[in-house]
């Protein structure tokens, strides 16, 4: 294929990743609006390079016209979850949506690869609304925690430079890492509750000070100079020092100001 020919090949898989982007973000803010914990932390995603893809066609010897039915990971969506109990609440998300067909799983959380790889994958079958019509492409999901995707990363990057045949020495040291990184997920799940409290305590904390900030600058373009640098004070305060029921009031207070002058 010449390079215009590959530009158009890749255009739906671009177009699907940048749709499930944009679908699982949304997820992530539907749990924030409603002020329910997030099982998905953060969403990445990628068209694969086109030398990868040769490269992963003449390693399994995939003719160039099967490449779209054979390499099922040209479309990648990466869902970063911050605890290992995370992941199976996505997956039970992915599986419950009506927008894609589920091709089949993995499971390397459970059942870890030698190298100490652990993730979640699901192939999936995904139709793209092209110009000239319905297009469906294969994209994969790859689920992990924070630990297993730092984890990846660097082994990632030593396959590279190795050409998949990292020493030996290197290789024990990674699944040592890989070993203390899963203990590390362990450990954060035996504190989640502890955790999600703390964080979110911040973000009501940070959505208050947001609300008094913005009655604040109302009442500064009303020309209440006085009173927005009595409650800027008050507010400097509190972000320091300040519990959430003290910003509570306070945000009640600036509400009441200004259906005062209103």
């Amino acid at each position: 294929m010449a390079i215009g020919e590959w530009k158009t090949f890749l255009i739906p898989y671009e177009q699907a990743v940048e749709e499930l982007k944009i679908k699982f973000r949304s997820i992530r803010k539907e749990y924030r609006r409603k002020n329910e914990y997030s099982p998905i932390e953060f969403v990445t995603g990628r068209v694969k390079e086109i030398s990868s893809i040769l490269e992963k066609a003449n390693k399994f010897n995939i003719p160039l016209d099967r490449i779209g039915y054979e390499i099922e990971d040209i479309a990648g969506l990466r869902i970063m979850c911050q605890f290992v109990d995370d992941i199976e609440k996505v997956v039970d998300i992915i599986r419950g949506r009506r927008d894609m067909k589920i091709l089949y799983e993995k499971d390397y959380v459970t059942n870890v690869k030698g190298s100490g790889y652990r993730s979640y994958h699901m192939v999936i079958k995904y139709p793209v609304n092209m110009a000239d019509g319905e297009r469906e492409i294969l994209a994969e999901f790859q689920i992990r925690t924070l630990a297993m995707n730092f984890w990846a990363t660097i082994e990632h990057s030593l396959n590279y430079k190795y050409k998949h045949e990292i020493p030996e020495n290197i290789k024990l040291k990674l699944k040592t890492a890989a070993d203390a990184a899963f203990q590390l997920d362990q450990q954060m799940l035996e504190i989640k509750d502890e955790i999600k409290d703390a964080q979110m305590l911040f973000e009501v904390k940070s959505s208050f000070v947001s609300d008094i900030m913005n009655n604040i600058l109302t009442l500064l373009s009303m020309g209440k100079h006085a009173e927005s640098s009595r409650f800027q004070s008050q507010l400097n305060r509190l972000i320091e020092e300040g519990e959430v029921h003290e910003l509570a009031s306070l945000l009640k207070s600036t509400e009441k100001m200004l259906e005062m002058y209103r």
